[in-house]
């Protein structure tokens, strides 16, 4: 009898403070698979959807070339100040990855679609006050698409997203590259911009520019963040790292810029996955994306408290 109290104790208190569950989203392509992280009260709180950024990214910042674990800590921090979110692995990512269609099939509206369809879920959730979406990367024009003309959408939160079209934010990268580089980079983007997939694409182009790729960058290079951000009226946060070397606080001016209802904090030494570093030398950058176990940066989190709370 006093095992099975013990047994019967053990379960009780694991119920008690479990603040994790799974959530799943079931799509006619298969389930897409998330974690909802709910503090434990009575009262109805607020939600914030988190969204990861481009590539094979799951649900915690993480693939097989990046460890973060950047969006488990949010989670984790936000929990504590009673905000639950419910971060997710993108149709074809990790647990997800049933869920995928063929690389030649993939649209940047899958993404936004899926993204809709879990704010519908989460807004008949009734331990939810409001929904705050909040996107990181290629992440942040995913939610900032789906966060557009939908009620269900309390706020709207972009963290290191881009003010200009994919393929102008490519050139911008390329451009210390050498001159033959982009002469063979920049006729694929334009041919692309105009909906156009090139046929014949440089071996040493191939990973960017596959053939099966080129129609979902396509579908994403149509996107112009700032013509998007302009159709919220909602309230807005940019948040942008001054040592972010994928996304350059000049983006984030141009984001703020572009809607009245905008507000922009800009994190000190804070890089692109969310984390310190005081340098953008590349060596130094790169060490932050493959520890798990460093903190999010100084003045992060404190951020998006203060904007969900207000």
């Amino acid at each position: 009898m006093k095992n099975v109290l013990i047994s019967f104790f053990l379960l009780f208190s694991s119920l008690l403070f479990a603040q994790e569950e799974n959530f799943v989203l079931h799509t006619v392509s298969g389930d897409i698979f998330g974690t909802v992280a709910v503090p434990q009260t009575s009262e109805k709180m607020p939600l914030v959807l988190l969204v990861a950024g481009s590539g094979a990214t799951d649900r915690n910042c993480n693939s097989p070339q990046i460890q973060t674990n950047a969006f488990k800590m949010l989670a984790d921090s936000l929990l504590k100040h009673n905000i639950a979110t419910l971060r997710f692995d993108k149709r074809g990512i990790a647990e997800s990855a049933k869920a995928g269609a063929k690389e030649k099939d993939l649209r940047f509206e899958h993404y936004i679609n899926d993204l809709r369809a879990w704010i519908d879920t989460l807004a008949a959730d009734k331990r939810f006050s409001k929904i705050i979406v909040a996107g990181h990367s290629e992440g942040a024009l995913i939610g900032l698409i789906a966060a557009e003309n939908n009620p269900k959408v309390a706020k709207y939160i972009s963290i290191s997203g881009t003010a200009l079209p994919a393929d102008e934010i490519i050139k911008e990268q390329m451009s210390t590259q050498p001159q033959a580089v982009k002469d063979l980079v920049f006729p694929i983007l334009d041919s692309l911009k105009i909906g156009k997939t090139v046929e014949n694409v440089p071996q040493m182009l191939y990973a960017l520019f596959r053939p099966s790729v080129q129609p979902y960058m396509i579908s994403w290079i149509k996107y112009n963040p700032q013509a998007e951000i302009t159709k919220l009226s909602i309230p807005i946060l940019i948040i942008q790292g001054t040592t972010d070397i994928q996304v350059s606080e000049n983006q984030a001016d141009l984001l703020n810029f572009a809607n009245k209802n905008s507000l922009l904090r800009k994190i000190k030494n804070m890089n692109h996955v969310l984390k310190t570093c005081e340098t953008t030398d590349q060596t130094a950058q790169i060490a932050t994306y493959a520890n798990p176990n460093l903190p999010l940066a100084n003045g992060f989190v404190k951020a998006i408290i203060d904007f969900v709370q207000k």
